[in-house]
């Protein structure tokens, strides 16, 4: 199996971080957003990713080079930013044999395992997850045995509540691809982009069966409020940890649900719940909670909540929520 991974987009929603760092690139609980999938990747059988790449493209090569020397990795650029199947239409020369496409805006607790577990009359899998707001997503209808049977674009009825979550294995490709290439020559949707999910329409109009399967969860990274949100979670879920190398002085109280790195200093400092203190940052008489600090970031004399902090910067004397990149100061009033 091989996987495509599309990648080219601007983040635009994540400035100022993804103005120097590609959006699955951006940190959450310590970890590049990409890492918590490609870390899974060997336990599922996955022999060469395929990264459609563009905007800084270059520090995804050199992530992938540095972090996953062992992955066969192939670098495709999308020159053009014309919609999802203009993305995964050019990893057609590399798809020899069944796929897994992963758009890494988010995060998802699903089984990926069902695709080696397939049986030989379904042609794929869309994984969703059932929302209240359905208004927001693009949604799945199903027949009574799962299969798809159409994705419809933020309906203003509720038809369905399967919001697709960008997750898909496809083991006709052939036939994938066929649905590509239809939809490519079918013109733009109104936004002037091409979807990939009119592509699997086309397959469910040609007799495939895609059946749908459930997420556990699904945690969106794409912009700062759902990106504090993801760590969170994360964090609850084990990722908080106080490494053996960070020091926090008898003045300061830190909760459970926090991470804390090597060399980090806490001094003076009241960290609530949800904080990630990346490592070589130092917290000093301040008070965050809900927040996100980069490495070797400095924090004095503020009070901080649903904020993120990015690497490298100096805060002092600041109040209330803050969204700053990297290298960044920021001075206030005062530092009481």
């Amino acid at each position: 199996m091989k996987a495509i991974i599309p990648l080219a987009g601007r983040g635009t929603r994540l400035r100022p971080h993804t103005l120097t760092t590609p959006k699955p690139l951006v940190r959450v609980a310590g970890k590049p957003v990409m890492s918590y999938i490609l870390d899974d990747f060997p336990e599922l059988g996955i022999e060469e990713v395929v990264f459609i790449v563009g905007y800084l493209g270059d520090e995804v090569r050199r992530f992938v080079a540095e972090e996953y020397p062992n992955l066969k990795a192939r670098f495709v650029v999308q020159e053009v930013q014309d919609g999802t199947a203009g993305a995964i239409k050019l990893a057609e020369p590399f798809a020899d044999q069944d796929l897994l496409i992963i758009f890494v805006d988010t995060l998802f607790d699903a089984d990926i395992s069902l695709a080696s577990r397939l049986g030989q009359e379904w042609a794929g899998i869309i994984w969703a997850k059932e929302v209240e707001d359905y208004q927001r997503f693009g949604v799945i209808v199903t027949d009574e045995n799962g299969a798809m049977t159409r994705i419809v674009e933020k309906p203003s009825e509720p038809i369905s509540r399967l919001a697709n979550i960008g997750l898909y294995y496809i083991r006709d490709s052939a036939l994938l691809f066929e649905g590509i290439n239809h939809t490519l020559g079918a013109g733009p949707g109104p936004s002037g982009e091409y979807y990939l999910t009119d592509a699997f329409q086309y397959m469910v109009d040609q007799g495939a069966r895609i059946q749908t399967a459930p997420v556990g969860g699904w945690y969106d990274c794409g912009k700062v409020e759902t990106l504090l949100e993801t760590n969170a979670h994360l964090l609850e879920s084990g990722r908080g940890i106080r490494h053996g190398e960070a020091s926090v002085d008898e003045a300061s109280s830190v909760d459970e649900a926090v991470r804390l790195e090597s060399g980090v200093r806490v001094q003076g400092a009241t960290l609530g719940q949800h904080v990630t203190v990346e490592r070589g940052s130092r917290i000093q008489d301040s008070i965050l909670e809900n927040c996100i600090v980069g490495p070797n970031a400095t924090i004095i004399g503020s009070n901080l909540r649903d904020s993120i902090v990015g690497g490298h910067s100096v805060i002092r004397g600041i109040r209330g929520r803050i969204n700053v990149g990297d290298h960044s100061s920021l001075e206030g009033s005062d530092e009481g």
